[in-house]
């Protein structure tokens, strides 16, 4: 069998996931393992309560948002361009993050594990993690996070404390994706809330023959969001 990408360094190729998409269990939450992981194709989601197991995934077929295909409603565009919300980038991960293992009902039903947001919080110290937030009168009260190699943003979590706070930050990150040159914009997983904002999923072979070309780009995030000038 051929596989798309060079060989991990710790997992088997995606290619060889079982049919619900996992492909390795066990293993360590380590900078080192999870870019070397996303680099493949493959993401940490804990499922075991109670224990330390990490189980990865590579599942087929992989969503994804077309950053030319995001759909932004009439209503969410008024939203955007009314200057309700101040959105940065990187200025709270820690409080992003926490939100979206916290908000709502999320608190004690989440695969954000401690060890994972502390995972995830030293991909941030390192560049490699990054965060964009919605602020409304001083307080965060939507944001999303994810990860970034070369062309590809992986997105992991969001969350609102306010109506469209959460899809204000994604419309901005897309803005950004786009103007920084990003070629790919994983979502892992579809759900209703995503569909309605344009992404699709397509098939693991596809994802990952687009993954090896966006890891080929020469792209960085950058420190403040790329503006999208028609939106204020």
């Amino acid at each position: 069998m051929k596989f798309i990408l060079p060989k991990s360094k710790f997992f088997p190729p995606a290619e060889l996931a079982e049919p619900e998409g996992v492909v390795l269990f066990g293993g360590r939450l380590t900078p080192e393992w999870l870019i070397d992981a996303y680099a493949h194709g493959i993401f940490p989601w804990p499922i075991f309560d109670g224990t330390d197991i990490v189980v990865w995934w590579s599942p087929d077929p992989r969503a994804i948002f077309e950053l030319d295909g995001f759909h932004v409603s009439r209503r969410l565009e008024r939203t955007c361009r009314s200057g309700k919300f101040e959105v940065t980038c990187n200025h709270d991960f820690a409080g992003v993050i926490h939100a979206c293992a916290t908000t709502a009902d999320r608190k004690h039903n989440t695969w954000l594990t401690p060890k994972m947001i502390a995972a995830y919080q030293r991909l941030h110290d390192l560049g490699h993690a990054h965060s964009v937030e919605a602020w409304h009168e001083g307080r965060l009260v939507g944001g999303t996070y994810g990860v970034a190699i070369g062309g590809l943003f992986a997105g992991e979590s969001m969350f609102h404390r306010q109506r469209d706070a959460s899809k204000v930050a994604l419309v901005h990150l897309v803005d950004h994706l786009r103007a920084r040159g990003y070629t790919l914009f994983d979502i892992q997983q579809l759900t209703p809330h995503t569909e309605s904002l344009g992404a699709v999923e397509i098939p693991r072979s596809e994802y990952l023959a687009r993954l090896a070309d966006a890891l080929q780009r020469r792209v960085a995030f950058g420190r403040e969001l790329a503006r999208n000038d028609s939106r204020g």
